[in-house]
């Protein structure tokens, strides 16, 4: 994997960083916050600053991160329970 900085382009922002993913799961996290940034402007009908639409994305983001953790924590548990269910067994 290349450490170089890159330069990508989000909602028109130059940013410069040091890749730690796969460049692929990268260009589709901008253009995940990209499509994310167009649903949150039609919602407002462009009433918003970019900086209110974008702590609306961030929020909306964290959510859905905060919900995949559960749900990742909720399959461990299961996970864990059937693991002993299946050493009781023998």
């Amino acid at each position: 994997m290349n450490q170089d900085a890159i330069n990508l382009t989000v909602l028109g922002l130059s940013i410069a960083f040091k890749p730690g993913a796969d460049m692929d799961r990268v260009y589709e996290a901008v253009r995940l916050v990209e499509e994310r940034f167009a649903d949150q402007k039609l919602r407002f009908h462009g009433g918003q600053t970019k900086d209110i639409l974008l702590t609306f994305m961030a929020l909306g983001l964290a959510d859905d991160l905060l919900q995949s953790q559960k749900e990742q924590a909720d399959a461990h548990e299961r996970v864990g329970t059937l693991l002993s269910k299946i050493e009781e067994s023998f």
